[in-house]
C-alpha cells in the first residue's frame, strides 16, 4: 500500500516582488519520510520552504494531509502543524535554552502538562548537550549547539511536518555527521521532514525521496539511492560534496 501523502504541492510560483524565483514546482512528501531537495546557490531551494510556510506569497497549489492551504497565514499553518528551522536558525540569542525549547511548545501550549513535560525530555534525550547547557544563553552556544536547539525548538511544537533550511550550514564535518544521524533518528521515529540542502551527498543518504532543484525548477527527482546513482547527480553535486 503506498504511503499516505501528507504533502503535495503543484505548480508553485514564488518570488520576490517581481521577481520570480520559483516556476511552476510541484513536489510531494510521504507521511514519515524524509525528503529532499538539493541543488546550487540561487536555484530557489529556500524560496521554496518559505513559499510552503506563507512566510512568501505564492500562485499553485499547496495540500496538507489532503486540505488546501494556499490562502492559510503562516500562523495558520503552524497551527495544522508546518515548523519552519530557517537557515539563519532564528534563536533568541539572550534567552537561557529552556526558555527557547518552551517557546517552541506553543502551539501545544493547551496540552497538558505531563505531555508538554515529556515532549521536553523528549528534546533534550534527542540533544543531551541542551540539557547540560539549559540554563545558558542561547547566543552563547556553538553553531552546532544551536542548530541542535532550532531543531529542538521546533521539536516542541509536535509538527506533523518539520522543514529544515540548510541545517549543516557553516558546521564543522563532524558536526555534520551528528546533525544527519538526529535527521535519520527523527525518520526512524515517524517524523516527515522536507530537507533543504547544499551538502547532497549527506541529504540523499538520509532521504527516502529527492528533488533537484536548478534555477527555479525541477531537474531530476526520484528514490534518493536512484538520484544518488544518477552520473549527472555525482558529476554536477556529489563529487563536489563533503559529508
Amino acid at each position: 500500500m503506498a504511503a499516505r501523502k501528507l504533502l503535495e504541492v503543484t505548480g508553485l510560483h514564488a518570488g520576490y516582488g517581481r521577481a520570480e524565483v520559483l516556476a511552476g514546482v510541484s513536489i510531494e512528501a510521504a507521511a514519515g519520510s524524509v525528503v529532499a531537495v538539493v541543488g546550487p546557490n540561487g536555484a530557489g531551494k529556500s524560496t521554496l520552504l518559505n513559499a510552503l510556510m506563507g512566510v512568501l506569497p505564492s500562485r499553485g497549489e499547496i495540500r496538507f494531509d489532503g486540505e488546501p492551504v494556499q490562502r492559510l497565514s503562516l500562523e495558520q499553518r503552524v497551527q495544522r502543524g508546518v515548523a519552519l528551522v530557517p537557515e539563519t536558525r532564528a534563536l533568541f540569542a539572550t534567552m537561557p535554552v529552556a526558555d527557547n525549547l518552551l517557546l517552541g511548545g506553543y502551539r501545544q501550549r493547551r496540552a497538558p502538562q505531563p505531555e508538554q513535560s515529556a515532549r521536553l525530555d523528549g528534546v533534550y534525550a534527542l540533544f543531551p548537550r541542551l540539557h547540560e547547557r539549559r540554563a545558558q544563553a542561547a547566543g552563547t552556544l556553538s553553531g552546532g549547539e544551536r542548530q541542535m536547539l532550532a531543531i529542538g525548538r521546533a521539536l516542541m511544537g509536535a509538527p506533523r511536518l518539520l522543514m529544515l533550511d540548510e541545517p549543516s550550514l557553516g558546521l564543522a564535518p563532524l558536526v555534520v555527521r551528528e546533525i544527519f544521524r538526529i535527521i535519520e533518528r527523527l525518520r526512524e521515529s515517524g517524523s516527515t521532514i522536507l530537507l533543504i540542502e547544499q551538502n547532497a551527498r549527506a541529504a540523499m543518504a538520509v532521504a527516502d525521496h529527492a528533488y533537484v532543484l536548478e534555477t527555479g525548477a525541477i531537474a531530476l527527482s526520484g528514490p534518493a539511492p536512484e538520484l544518488a546513482a544518477d552520473p549527472r547527480v555525482i558529476e554536477t553535486y556529489l563529487g563536489k560534496a563533503r559529508a
